[in-house]
């Protein structure tokens, strides 16, 4: 765990740091007052030779370290931010008082102003959680800031939390689509993505694997580059960025790697970022951050952490109702109505698994109907199955205390196709060729058979 080093101005705030409760992490250090050099507070150790430059190196800073510094005192804030700044020139710092605004401060780096005696010893850990994420963008930015044009890449076919993080990273680094555009190896298919990138009006961009070579930076969000098959692009596997909260996945580079898979979305990091950097969170990235978390947590009903909780209340209060009415009611197309009734009236529920073969459809018909099928009584997984192309593609939900959706998908396409996803939501995709070379036919008695029993081995295998 990574020290915060406190630094308190006088023997009072020192007290008052012990009596809202010092943290495991945090070396505590004082400068002492003209009347106050033996006065020392419990677990405190004055800066040997006061405030200068050496006596913060004798505390021996290192990387990952921040430093937080208390007083009511503008000039002493001054002093301190200056050899802290001297010392340490990388290093994060929380100045923290009541005195203090922040135009009576030069800009710094990586800098946070907070208020002192309000806090609670909660409100503090935010505010050091708020100094770690600015401390990301700073980073991000800086990296970022010398390249010409840079891709933001998203998974194929991308989905509301990959695009919400895509646009607000985009903001975040103050660039335009010209020269930070969202692109994707596959379209946007699903009609509420789609609903969502034209009520934005966001522009998505569909390319391949070559076109990458126009940029010179490239940055992944709510993706890692092993998703994209056994092979992926050589491109892809060695990149400036990579924000994600899904499990982490090795076998690439990246120069900057953000993976927190204790968080429900991808967007909850990205509202963390805008919240550090105090940005102006317009109603327009508040929606589209709002409805990533709500779309890749179930309403905060799966997977949820409490940084998801606080960020969906933070930007509930800025979004659009009217606006995220338009990306949640997207309309199902008629065609997708009519396999989904031939499939229901065949349809059962056995060994907790409701399959429902749809025939050849839209391919953004098929998670829709995923998710209808967990409503069944007694699913407790529901895989809807079509045919789009020359691939046999399904779509797997699952009610969440059972095994990993994306383990068990990829069990099930195991040298036939590709696939993964998340604990209650997975994909995958067989090209029919190779099923056909399987199990002889691609018919839909044949692919129900053949998928129900597939399932059944793997949730098996994976509870064993």
């Amino acid at each position: 765990m990574n020290r915060r080093i406190i630094v308190c101005d006088g023997a009072e705030l020192a007290r008052l740091w012990l009596r809202i409760g010092a943290g495991d992490n945090e070396e505590l250090t004082w400068v002492p007052r003209e009347d106050e050099s033996r006065a020392r507070p419990p677990r405190f150790r004055a800066l040997q030779g006061g405030l200068v430059p050496e006596a913060i190196l004798k505390l021996n800073p290192k990387e990952g370290d921040v430093f937080g510094v208390g007083s009511e005192d503008p000039a002493f804030i001054r002093q301190a931010v200056a050899v802290l700044t001297e010392a340490t020139p990388h290093a994060p710092i929380l100045v923290l008082s009541d005195e203090l605004e922040p135009d009576q401060i030069a800009p710094q780096r990586c800098l946070r102003l907070g208020r002192l005696r309000s806090l609670i010893r909660d409100d503090f850990d935010e505010e050091f959680d708020h100094l770690g994420n600015l401390r990301r963008v700073v980073e991000i930015r800086e990296l970022l800031e010398s390249r010409e044009k840079v891709a933001i890449l998203l998974q194929p076919d991308p989905d509301p939390d990959g695009i919400a993080c895509g646009f607000a990273l985009r903001t975040l680094t103050g660039r335009k689509s010209p020269t930070m555009p969202l692109v994707s190896f596959g379209e946007v298919k699903r009609p509420e993505n789609r609903a969502m990138v034209a009520a934005l009006g966001i522009d998505v961009r569909t390319l391949t694997p070559d076109e990458l070579s126009e940029f010179d930076g490239l940055v992944l969000v709510d993706v890692q580059p092993t998703v994209f098959g056994e092979n992926p692009p050589p491109r892809v596997l060695s990149v400036d960025v990579v924000i994600d909260h899904h499990p982490e996945r090795s076998g690439y580079d990246a120069t900057i790697r953000d993976i927190r898979p204790s968080y429900g979305a991808t967007s909850t990091i990205l509202t963390e970022y805008a919240r550090a950097v105090r940005l102006e969170m317009r109603p327009k990235l508040a929606t589209a951050l709002l409805y990533g978390i709500k779309s890749d947590t179930q309403l905060l009903g799966r997977e949820t952490s409490r940084h998801d909780i606080q960020s969906f209340a933070f930007l509930h209060a800025m979004h659009s109702p009217a606006l995220l009415r338009r990306i949640e009611r997207p309309a199902l197309p008629v065609d997708g109505l009519r396999a989904l009734g031939r499939s229901l009236s065949r349809t059962r529920v056995e060994d907790g698994i409701h399959m429902l073969v749809l025939g050849r459809v839209r391919e953004d018909v098929i998670p829709q109907v995923a998710d209808l099928g967990l409503q069944a009584e007694g699913a407790e997984w529901s895989i809807a199955a079509g045919i789009v192309g020359g691939d046999l593609v399904f779509s797997v939900r699952n009610v969440g205390y059972v095994r990993a959706a994306g383990e068990v998908v990829r069990a099930v396409v195991e040298g036939l196709g590709v696939g993964g996803g998340h604990r209650t939501m997975a994909k995958g995709i067989i090209p029919l060729k190779a099923f056909r070379k399987t199990y002889g036919r691609a018919d839909k008695a044949t692919i129900q058979k053949a998928l129900h029993e597939a399932f059944v081995r793997a949730i098996r295998r994976e509870n064993d």
